[in-house]
């Protein structure tokens, strides 16, 4: 999503994107696919599933940016189409019931412990990694910013923007796809209704972090921070017993405060 928003743009789908890679991982490790005229059925190692659903939401993130590139068509339309598809591609795929009873070598992915450390902590750490480097000392990196910071003028210097944009909501789906990875394994169970409004906690996570919604401006570290504080923001308002409702309430509010000074700090 800090790539996306470092464009000047927007993704609405990732918490679809996140619950649909999260049950074809889950489908194709305990189903597989049946083959009815041949009468075979082809399973699924652990990578292999892990690959499927991040291909799945490779795939989706790229038809994200293509259509966006190609027919210039707003983000936030394209990315709001995309997750009320990918929400019904969902219900289709599971029938509208949870996929349960997952091995325990998948379980790991999101319980598991290594070197003492929560396996999913060491996930998060290789993409933050992969993403700082990335953002910092790469082309890529540059170009995502020149880009947001003026369209028009990293096209007339010589970077291929369109390109450049498509990448990026191909890694915002990959990553969403990783995320329902975890939360599936977590949970032992791929739920249709996975990741429903996640798409505004990463919003929040990322302007709260510091990246101007205008584009050009923000790092991923501030994103980490921003994600911090939304989850202790969340964990807070339970332990207070605070009313889902509330939260909701409390949560807004603090996106747009976040909004706000940034608007200022512009002017």
């Amino acid at each position: 999503m800090t790539l996306v928003i470092l464009t000047k743009g927007i993704d609405l789908s990732v918490g679809s994107i996140l619950a649909f890679a999260g049950a074809v991982g889950a489908g194709l490790l305990k189903f597989g696919i049946d083959i009815p005229s041949e009468g075979i059925n082809i399973g699924f190692t652990l990578l292999g599933g892990i690959l499927a659903a991040i291909l799945v939401g490779g795939i989706l993130g790229w038809f994200n940016g293509f259509a966006i590139t190609k027919f210039k068509a707003p983000a936030f339309v394209v990315t709001l189409a995309m997750l009320t598809m990918a929400r019904g591609f969902t219900m289709l795929y599971t029938g509208g019931f949870p996929i349960n009873g997952l091995s325990e070598s998948f379980g790991f992915i999101g319980t598991g412990w290594f070197l003492g450390v929560p396996f999913p902590v060491w996930i998060t750490l290789v993409v933050v990694l992969l993403a700082v480097f990335m953002t910092n000392k790469t082309a890529a990196g540059r170009y995502i910013y020149a880009i947001g910071g003026n369209e028009n003028a990293a096209l007339l210097s010589g970077i291929n923007t369109k390109r450049v944009k498509i990448i990026v909501y191909t890694i915002s789906g990959i990553t969403a796809a990783i995320g329902g990875l975890m939360l599936t394994s977590r949970l032992d169970s791929a739920q249709p209704n996975a990741g429903l409004s996640y798409e505004l906690d990463a919003i929040a996570a990322v302007v709260i972090g510091g990246t101007s919604l205008s584009g050009g401006k923000g790092t991923i570290l501030g994103t980490v921070l921003g994600a911090l504080i939304i989850g202790v923001l969340n964990n807070g308002l339970v332990l207070l017993n605070v009313s889902p409702f509330w939260q909701q309430v409390v949560k807004g509010a603090v996106i747009l405060l976040a909004v706000i000074m940034d608007k200022t700090n512009k002017e």
